[in-house]
């Protein structure tokens, strides 16, 4: 293989054979469809087919607005497309155009709980399009047109307007401006610029620019002052060459010609072009504090780093992940959308297009949460030149945009519903989100700012090595791979796995030059429990647990990963011998439960066989950290299987018990029990107990013994009924994480980087 292709790859966050898996494992594709309804009964069936069905049919025939009420019209958007610009690809088609839809869709559902399909429409004529999506009107509350070719773009977008009653929005046009008008705010706050004054060079005339332009224009920007450039130079008064009406609209009075010329003395310039297309000299030319947005995909104009070697006055965005400031659309379109359903808008307008920018610039002002911060290894980001746009992963963004959208909806009359109560309604936006994704994408947004080492202690299995592989790809850090050199090496050879990339060290524990140094360490550590030094000998030599435990013990590792050969309570008393709990804290496994929109953190699930009251205790407290620390008040149910005293039984004593403890302890959260699950988690049963303590359902569990526990929550996984993320192992001094036996690569990937983002606490 060349080394400009090794380098590439090396490059690359994933593989082609990686993304092919990820869309072909398991159901084909990303999406599926569940019934809201319970469908259990001849009942159910009466009353959501025939005859029940026929009631909303004529309800929404005699008031068409009730379709909102009675069908999934109001949480409903499409996600439609020709294919004639998949991301930086060109026209392939619109059935090679699904996958990017189907993302999209899923997107919406994530970050805005709004239910979304996808249509890919088989034409490349205007008329044909515009006439397929028209007649489906009445499906949906919204359309996002996606990857339609510029100047086409703009026709049907413009002609659906009028046509539907609905939003229509074309993503790549009004996505892209808005994250983009939002960082130019704050940039232009930072530098001591005003809108009216500063002058702007946009290169680029496709659909994202020109939108770019005519939003800021909207905003108040001087036209005069700014230029639009193309592949033939900028766009002037009397210009006929490569000339349409939407460039037209944007041509200005100018002698200069070139975009070269254009640059000198800008205060701002944004990039929606191609790789390359600044440079030093243009760069160099530009105003005091120049404000640089780089947003070509996948590579900028220029990178933040050349723009550091050239002057170090500048403030730059980009439209990549890996760099400060990125203009990234899912900040927008899954919040707007959701603003617009919920007021049932007619249409998406300037006002509800600047209102959503001037929220994302506000927020980007505020202080940044705990769950925020988190992805900054503790160094909270402040506003300033390195964080002038929101995170992906700030869960303020679904309180706050959808907001202000609803609000310019309703005071420019294109909403059709009210709401009298935005407080009201942004604290029901912010329950919509599910805070376990969201803190599991910030986990794996701080570990890629700062990179840990992590040991894969059983690096000879194809998983773990495809696992590390990934780790790697997704810039989590450096993967260490523990093991027999050769055996890693022919394993990897036959199953095509590429280990000559960067990040990636393999480690034979028998030839290591730190062997004595592990062997001293850990023998200082068991010599009075038992251990001759030949013993601690054989357990460094032999087992990679030891090893791998040591070697992070010792701190040439930040964390490991194990458990893929090994049941837990092995893997867990291997670990055990070589680290220790962290002072004040409980070992335990804290398993969470997603489960119909509802999040349970249950515990313990893999340390204690048969707590006692006041080791139940201790698992109260610990869990409830790990709740804080995902974003959750904790509401502890001390479980057993009677409720308050009935039935009476021995082991019920104890979790009684445990809950005195509590009492004296005056721990800082919520706490009850005995009780049994359904009341825990039932708000009619918990609501026959008006003494209970809990202010809501529980959403932590402390189960009165292992077996329990691990019984419960391996049959909610293995029914499909929920997804369980864990055990977590929590409580020890430095971070170790023990999957389950024959975990997928995937799974293994997702402990690595917890493992990786527990070291940084």
């Amino acid at each position: 293989m060349p080394a400009n292709d090794k380098a590439a790859r090396a490059r690359a966050s994933v593989t082609e054979q990686e993304a092919l898996d990820f869309h072909s494992e398991g159901r084909p594709g990303k999406l599926e469809i569940n019934p809201t309804k319970p469908m259990a009964t001849q009942r159910d069936l009466s009353l959501a087919y025939s005859p029940g069905v026929a009631v909303p049919v004529k309800a929404i025939a005699a008031d068409p607005a009730t379709a909102y009420d009675y069908t999934t019209r109001g949480n409903m958007v499409a996600v439609i497309s020709n294919g004639t610009a998949i991301l930086g690809l060109g026209n392939l088609g619109a059935l090679a155009s699904k996958p990017v839809m189907e993302g999209k869709s899923v997107l919406f559902k994530r970050f805005a709980d709004v239910d979304s399909i996808d249509l890919e429409v088989d034409t490349e004529n205007v008329d044909e399009f515009i006439n397929c999506v028209r007649f489906l009107g009445p499906s949906f509350g919204g359309i996002n047109l996606e990857d339609i070719k510029a100047p086409e773009c703009f026709i049907i977008e413009s002609r659906l307007r009028e046509l539907m009653d609905i939003p229509v929005f074309h993503d790549d046009q009004h996505g892209t401006a808005i994250i983009a008008a939002a960082g130019l705010i704050n940039a232009l706050e930072l530098t001591g610029r005003d809108l009216k004054t500063t002058k702007l060079v946009c290169n680029g005339a496709g659909a994202a620019a020109i939108a770019c332009v005519e939003l800021i224009k909207a905003m108040g920007f001087n036209q005069d002052n700014i230029i639009l450039c193309d592949t033939k130079g900028v766009i002037y008064q009397g210009r006929t060459e490569g000339m349409n009406q939407w460039k037209s609209a944007h041509a200005v009075k100018t002698t200069k010609r070139t975009l070269e010329e254009a640059m000198k003395g800008a205060d701002v310039v944004f990039g929606l072009s191609q790789k390359g297309a600044f440079t030093e000299e243009m760069i160099r030319s530009m105003a005091d504090k120049p404000i640089i947005f780089a947003m070509a995909n996948p590579d900028p104009e220029i990178t933040p780093e050349e723009v550091a070697r050239i002057r170090d006055d500048a403030i730059m965005a980009t439209g990549r992940s890996d760099y400060p400031n990125q203009v990234n659309n899912v900040l927008g379109f899954p919040y707007i959308f959701r603003g617009a359903l919920d007021v049932r808008a007619s249409q998406i307008n300037d006002a509800m297009k600047i209102a959503a920018v001037h929220a994302l610039a506000n927020l980007a002002r505020e202080d940044v949460p705990d769950d925020v911060a988190a992805a900054y290894q503790g160094n909270r980001p402040r506003f300033g030149a390195q964080y002038i746009i929101p995170v992906p992963f700030d869960p303020r963004l679904i309180s706050a945009i959808p907001v202000a959208v609803a609000e310019a909806a309703m005071e420019s009359g294109v909403a059709r519903k009210n709401i009298t109560n935005l407080a009201a309604y942004a604290a029901e936006l912010s329950a919509r989100r599910d805070p376990i994704a969201a803190t599991t994408q910030g986990i794996y947004e701080r570990v890629r700012r700062f990179p840990k080492r992590v040991v894969f202690a059983e690096a000879e299995e194809e998983q773990v090595m495809r696992a590390a592989i990934s780790f790697c790809h997704q810039g989590l850090g450096t993967a260490i791979l523990l093991g027999r050199d050769d055996v890693i090496r022919a394993t990897a050879e036959k199953a095509g796995i590429d280990l000559d990339r960067p990040g990636i060290e393999i480690v034979n524990a028998r030839l290591s030059n730190r062997v004595e140094a592990y062997i001293d360490h850990l023998y200082a550590r068991l010599q009075r429990q038992g251990f001759l030094y030949r013993d601690v000998q054989r357990l460094i030599h032999n087992d990679r647990n030891h090893f791998a435990a040591t070697m992070v013990a010792v701190g040439d590792a930040d964390a490991m990963v194990t458990g893929t050969t090994r049941n837990y309570a092995t893997a867990l008393a291997d670990v055990s011998r070589c680290i220790d709990a962290k002072p004040g804290h409980k070992v335990i496994g804290v398993s969470i439960v997603i489960a119909r929109g509802r999040t349970i953190f249950v515990a313990d699930t893999a340390v204690h066989d048969m707590p006692n009251a006041e080791d139940l205790a201790d698992i109260a407290v610990e869990a409830a950290r790990v709740a804080k620390r995902m974003g959750y008040e904790p509401r502890i149910a001390m479980l057993a299987y009677s409720t308050f005293g009935q039935p009476i039984g021995e082991r019920s004593e104890r979790v009684r018990e445990a809950v005195k403890i509590l009492d004296h302890r005056r721990v800082d959260f919520e706490y009850d029990g005995e009780m049994a699950a359904d009341v825990a988690l039932n708000p009619h049963r918990m609501e026959q107990y008006p003494f209970c303590r809990l202010s809501g359902t529980a959403n932590v569990l402390v189960m009165p013994a292992i077996h329990s526990a691990s019984i419960s929550t391996r049959m909610l996984q293995e029914l499909g009924a929920s997804t369980v993320i864990g055990p977590l192992l929590v409580g020890l001094d430095k971070s170790v994480q023990i999957t389950s036996m024959g975990a997928k690569d995937s799974d293994i990937v997702n402990m690595a980087a917890i493992a990786a983002y527990n070291a940084g606490t």
